[in-house]
């Protein structure tokens, strides 16, 4: 018998040749994905493509010089990997979204806003390219005024989306020390080419994927489903809220807490009597799970203790 050897693996398969030759495995979160859906990619890519046309004409009109953002790509990343493949130091302009409070970031090399600062005082955009420089309050108010109305134009670019409103924030140098999401969390990163004059300079916009996804699949849903879908859906949402509505709780009354010392604590002996800072006018925490979500005066119900329930006001404890 002859054995013959395997053929080569073809670049179709999707993964190294030489990786499969020594054995190796990568593995897949299915419930983290890191691979946007071809529809879903296709409408970030349009949308992108038309914020990155209003942002040069933004910046060509501010600067009185000819600018121009290309799109590149849009990708899902861990925002771990996202900071890790940033430079250092780096200008991350720190924004806030306005729907869902969530942070967003723009990234460009800090010489980049130097250039934008040298144009705005009418000069011709030398800048300063000073390993670690950093933006004066006035270069940072001009800066964040600039990025201000650039970026106003991403509601324009994601009307057909989802409202997309942000408010630059502020401005870090060291990827690694800004914490705009957890390490593990999906971002959507979004990667352009800057040019302003004879400058050229990448850029990336980082957005909170799950906001995003969210919003693109509510796009497919009300576009794709018939009224006999939405239908079934409403019908099997109502039965899970009826469902949750029948799942046994634990709840409880909690006093205010009072800080020890240790010492006091280990120094306690049956009798000891432990004071409470709760005034005694004071209504008592409903709580289920960590969560108050009522106030309650104490009393009684025939033989037993009780509590009346006196406002509903749901707070993390």
């Amino acid at each position: 018998m002859t054995v013959q050897d395997a053929p080569a693996p073809t670049a179709a398969t999707g993964v190294p040749a030489a990786r499969r030759a020594r054995g190796q495995v990568e593995t897949y979160d299915f419930r983290r994905p890191l691979t946007l859906v071809r529809e879903h990619a296709r409408h970030l890519e349009m949308a992108f493509e038309r914020f990155a046309r209003q942002f040069g004409n933004q910046l060509t009109a501010r600067l009185r010089v000819m600018s121009n953002l290309t799109f590149d790509q849009v990708a899902l990343h861990t925002y771990d990997e996202y900071v890790n493949r940033l430079p250092s130091p780096t200008a991350m302009v720190l924004c806030t979204l306005e729907s869902s409070r969530q942070t967003a970031v723009v990234q460009l090399p800090v010489g980049a806003t130097m250039v934008w600062i040298d144009y705005l005082f009418g000069g011709n955009g030398r800048g300063d390219e000073r390993e670690g420089r950093e933006l004066t309050e006035i270069e940072l108010t001009l800066v964040r005024d600039l990025l201000q109305h650039s970026l106003g134009d991403l509601e324009y670019a994601f009307a057909g989306l989802t409202r997309l409103v942000v408010s630059v924030q502020g401005v870090q140098y060291n990827p690694q020390f800004v914490q705009a999401a957890a390490a593990s969390e999906t971002v959507l990163v979004a990667s352009f080419t800057l040019r302003v004059g004879e400058r050229e300079d990448a850029v990336t916009l980082m957005l909170p994927a799950d906001t995003m996804l969210a919003a693109l699949n509510a796009v497919d849903g009300a576009s794709a489903q018939s009224d006999d879908e939405r239908l079934a859906a409403a019908l099997a949402h109502a039965d899970l809220e009826h469902a949750v509505e029948g799942v046994p709780v634990r709840v409880g009354v909690q006093f205010a807490p009072r800080t020890v010392q240790p010492r006091d604590v280990l120094s306690l002996q049956v009798g000891d009597v432990l004071t409470l800072s709760h005034p005694s006018s004071t209504p008592l925490d409903v709580v289920v799970d960590g969560v108050v979500l009522a106030q309650a005066a104490i009393g009684s119900h025939g033989s037993r203790l009780a509590c009346r329930v006196v406002t509903v006001e749901e707070n993390p404890a």
